[in-house]
């Protein structure tokens, strides 16, 4: 990996995504005793950083691959991504959700031209319901997050934050599959000034946790988390990259991530779903760490359903 193909993928890409405002809270950033500013990927295409990796991974197969679609499974904002970045670029997107997924993301996904197979909740289920896709149409898989090109083009995010804001200390982002936090971690490698790359995630699912301590990829056998885009675990592309970058990884309870949402609802007035709110509560939680130093904070995405919002179960 080097800077130049960060910087290719990005002009790649530029015709098929935004350029996400950064902004800022001084009543935040007092809370926090630092400088924080927000790269707000609520404001992305289809509403998460997503949007980049799926465009990249699409742009990079050859034209015969295109000719015959893309495949993914996801009952989330990779879902719609790969949707999205599949129609902006005239081919096919088959897509594996399971049974259970909301409403919301199902309609979201059709609504973006995904073909919808439906598939049992478990990972096994979805996988065996993709590779049987790939081998009747002879689509492409593309992982949602342990696929190089979907690395690189999450990186993009983090490139255009060190562009805005050269001079920060550290820069956080959420960590579920690993594909964002890999990414934010090769480009502050690249473009920052000595910057250095936090994860955060919640304390039920803290695979990611324990995996920088052991050394391999750990799994959760159950927890449930309002995160839950960060439920998944890291793959054997991704987690070299987060062994090799990632300074430390900070778990947080979940009502360190429901205040951390409120904070950025009222204080941010923007839109944002739990898992990104879990980065700038890990900020929060070891604020003496960082005081008065210079923060980039990754907001990952904005896909929220209205109907659950979280503020009065954690009150």
């Amino acid at each position: 990996m080097t800077k130049e193909e960060l910087l290719d993928c990005h002009k790649r890409i530029q015709p098929f995504i935004h350029r996400t405002p950064v902004l800022y809270s001084q009543l935040i950033n007092e809370i926090a005793s630092s400088n924080i500013v927000f790269k707000c990927e609520n404001f992305q295409k289809m509403g998460a950083f997503k949007m980049r990796g799926a465009t990249n991974a699409i742009m990079q197969l050859t034209e015969s691959q295109k000719e015959k679609g893309v495949v993914t499974h996801s009952s989330g904002n990779f879902a719609q991504a790969l949707s999205l970045a599949a129609k902006s670029l005239g081919i096919k997107a088959f897509i594996v959700m399971p049974n259970n997924a909301p409403k919301v993301k199902i309609e979201a996904v059709e609504g973006y031209g995904g073909n919808i197979t439906f598939s049992e909740s478990t990972i096994e289920a979805r996988e065996k319901a993709s590779e049987l896709i790939a081998q009747n149409t002879g689509a492409s898989f593309i992982h949602p997050s342990n696929d190089l090109d979907v690395i690189i083009g999450n990186a993009t995010a983090c490139l255009e934050l060190l562009e805005d804001v050269p001079d920060l200390d550290y820069v956080f982002a959420p960590i579920g599959g690993g594909g964002l936090i890999a990414g934010t971690a090769l480009s502050a490698h690249f473009f920052g000034d000595d910057c250095k790359v936090i994860g955060a995630e919640p304390i039920t699912v803290d695979d990611a946790f324990r995996s920088l301590q052991s050394g391999i990829i750990e799994t959760n056998v159950s927890g449930e988390t309002i995160a839950d885009g960060l439920r998944t675990h890291l793959g054997d592309i991704n987690f070299p990259i987060i062994q090799k970058y990632v300074q430390k990884i900070i778990t947080v309870e979940e009502y360190e991530i429901v205040q951390a949402m409120r904070l950025i609802y009222e204080r941010l007035k923007i839109v944002v779903e739990p898992s990104s709110a879990v980065a700038l509560a890990a900020v929060l939680k070891e604020k003496e760490l960082f005081k008065a130093k210079k923060i980039g904070v990754i907001l990952s995405g904005g896909n929220v359903d209205l109907n659950y919002l979280p503020f009065e179960k954690y009150s």
